[in-house]
């Protein structure tokens, strides 16, 4: 292996079984490859990025252009949504290019991953100024309104929850952390009165009383639920989920595929794959940790809150503790530009291992994990 190239094997170990299990939970409920073979494909090209990338010296994206140029373009494939983008599920959130899709709000969480970074490494010292909480906030902000208007309400609550878990870990005082949620809760009425679709509320007076429409607006959200507890504590075993192979869950190759592996593993395959995912988040802090300067620190805690926020959102809307939002799961949902995104980050963490040095836990503890939190 050349010296410059060093892969964290253990986490690239934890990530290959979450993806096989994706793989098998799509195989098994189709009856056939095509989901499978599609997202094989999508999967090999994952990893040959994520290889590309961890030979490249990814310290040129501490520097502001860096930043400057990702807001402005995910901007601008943003707004190309409204003009030539392609529905799905009420929103126009894809862009078709013949033969393969993107979705361009993928690449925007990419691009606020490395916007906060490169924002809370030079001030994380003064978040305690409300002004940094603003001018970061606008940053998110901008991101958040272009989506949910189109609407994608998924990716809206993942990046307002990334941008607060972010303000969260580079510290903030109680009377400000009061004043955002105070904030958030007047946004969520703006928004349900202004800009909400009806559909989308329904999701959420669906998520309050889960029985009020089973046949309708809250028949996802039923079949999902009705998946899980079925699966039991060892499954119904491969290919012999009821609810997934009948179809009567629907979605269950992206938004309810952990739903279907639960109802074909039970307990103890749950139990695993959250295990796997607690290995690689796990990993990807160790990285963090072991940053050369506090742009690195950051962008380590950043991925890993992409990733555990993803997962919560996921498992909790198929768990019926959330409303449906329509949020993939990483690394097992179906679709190539969410596991291309996962992998892009996990090759710029993994390329920062070229120059990493010994963690300095004090420096982390004290600047971000365990912020100072003041009045």
């Amino acid at each position: 292996m050349p010296r410059n190239l060093r892969i964290d094997w253990w986490l690239l170990g934890a990530a290959i079984p979450i993806l096989a299990a994706g793989l098998s939970t799509m195989y098994s409920f189709t009856g056939d490859n095509s989901f499978a073979l599609h997202q094989v494909i999508w999967i090999s090209l994952a990893l040959i990025v994520f290889f590309l990338l961890s030979f490249v010296d990814f310290r040129f994206i501490r520097s502001t252009w860096v930043s400057v140029a990702l807001f402005i373009v995910s901007i601008l494939l943003l707004a190309s949504l409204y003009f030539i983008g392609k529905a799905s599920h009420g929103a126009e959130n894809w862009l078709s290019f013949g033969l393969f899709s993107i979705q361009p709000s993928d690449l925007a969480k990419i691009a606020l991953v490395i916007i906060l970074t490169k924002y809370f490494s030079r001030r994380h010292i003064e978040i305690a100024n409300v002004r940094h909480i603003v001018v970061s906030g606008f940053y998110a902000l901008v991101f958040f309104v272009m989506v949910i208007v189109l609407p994608d309400l998924g990716s809206a609550i993942i990046i307002f929850l990334f941008w607060l878990s972010m303000v969260m870990v580079s510290g903030v005082s109680k009377k400000h952390l009061f004043i955002m949620l105070t904030a958030g809760l007047v946004c969520f009425a703006l928004l349900w009165s202004f800009g909400f679709k009806e559909y989308q509320k329904n999701r959420i007076r669906t998520f309050i009383d889960p029985y009020s429409d089973v046949h309708k607006t809250g028949y996802n959200a039923y079949q999902s639920t009705i998946a899980v507890g079925s699966g039991g504590i060892l499954g119904k075993g491969l290919g012999y989920g009821t609810q997934s192979r009948l179809k009567f869950l629907p979605e269950y190759q992206t938004d309810f595929i952990f739903a279907a592996y639960a109802e074909e593993w039970g307990l103890v395959g749950v139990i695993i794959l959250f295990g796997l995912y607690g290995v690689l988040v796990w990993r990807i802090l160790s990285n963090a940790m072991r940053g050369d300067t506090n742009f690195e620190i950051l962008f380590g805690i950043g991925t890993a809150i992409y990733f555990i926020v993803h997962i919560a959102v996921n498992v909790g809307m198929n768990m019926h503790l959330l409303p449906i939002t329509g949020t993939p799961l990483p690394l097992m949902s179906y679709g190539g530009t969410h596991i291309m995104s996962e992998f892009v980050l996990l090759g710029i963490l993994v390329s920062m291992r070229k120059y990493a040095r010994p963690a300095h836990k004090d420096t982390v503890k004290n600047d971000f994990l365990w912020p100072q939190i003041k009045n």
